[in-house]
Formats: structure tokens, sequence, C-alpha cells
């Protein structure tokens, strides 16, 4: 048995699910979330918490348990509370700038490369160099994070780039002279 899949969820106060067959809906104060959930797998609302379980006990069934329940958790902290993710830039000149859902990183290209944030997804810049992009759907915060970070990932001889807040960056030694 799944050990993260029988944790059954619980539905904070001002949140409602709306479960028919395999379409989910989530309504909360920050917003709505909706997903098709896999085939094998019975999500359920038991008074106010959300149990899912299997159908069988093929692999298929297995392997999705774990998998649902999450995605089902993680849709209900969505609405209820948000998720953010928070990026650093490193390096002498680098820095960022929001307007809108637009999101300017200038980072040792020859010209700014300008990112169009999806819809749902918010950006904020503190101090030209700290960038905090949050909203609902994880799943879609943590790719456009990464998005973010992919235009200048971290180098390992000066650590200049963009990283996660908290991410350790291995250190390489450089060339030493010729003595």
């Amino acid at each position: 048995m799944s050990r993260i899949g029988k944790r059954p969820i619980p539905i904070p106060a001002k949140v409602s699910v709306d479960i028919q067959g395999t379409h989910l809906s989530v309504k909360g104060p920050k917003g709505s979330l909706a997903r098709h959930l896999p085939e094998k797998v019975v999500v359920a609302q038991e008074g106010e918490t959300i149990t899912v379980t299997r159908q069988d006990e093929s692999r298929a069934a297995r392997e999705r348990h774990g998998l649902v329940r999450t995605l089902v958790a993680n849709m209900v902290d969505g609405v209820a509370q948000g998720f953010e993710r928070r990026l650093e830039i490193q390096g002498v000149g680098y820095r960022a700038q929001a307007q809108g859902n637009k999101l300017t990183l200038n980072v040792g290209y020859s010209k700014p490369v300008e990112m169009t944030m999806p819809a749902g997804i918010e950006v904020k810049v503190e101090n030209n160099t700290q960038v905090i992009v949050s909203g609902i759907d994880k799943e879609l915060l943590g790719n456009t994070a990464a998005k973010i970070r992919a235009v200048r990932p971290p180098e390992p001889y000066k650590g200049k780039g963009i990283r996660y807040q908290g991410e350790y960056v291995r250190r390489k030694a450089g060339k030493t002279g010729k003595k």
C-alpha cells in the first residue's frame, strides 16, 4: 500500500471540491483549478476530507495511487494558500525587472531577455536580484521557475547566474598559472 496515497487530504474552510467521475475541480479564495485524473484510481470526498483509493491491485493502479493523492493535495493547498518560488541572480551587472506579466532579465547577454509569464503566474522583483514567482498551480509554477533559471544557470567557476534560493552550487577550481 502506498504510504503517501493512503493519507487523507483535509479540506480547509472556504475551499469547495467537486468530483465528477475522473474530473476534479477545486475552488478557494485564491482561485480555482480543474484536472482530469487518470484511470484505476478513485477519488472520494468524505465530509471534510478527500480519500484516494485504487480500483484494483494492478501495476498501473499502484503507480498512480500516490501520484494522484499528491496532485489533489497540491490543488487544495494551491487554492487555499498558493505557492511561491524564489530565485536569486548573482553576477556583476546582472539584474531583473518586472512590469505586469513580463520579466526582463539582464544577465550578461548582448540584449535583455524578456519573458512573458503564463496566465495564473505572478512575478515580482526585489532589490533587482530577487525574483519571486507565485501562483496556485504548483506544476505550472515549477515549470516557469525552471524556465527562468534556464536563461542563465549558475556556472561552477564564479557562481554567476540564476539559482533557486538556498541552492548550493559546487564550485570548481579554475586553471592554475604556469610556474
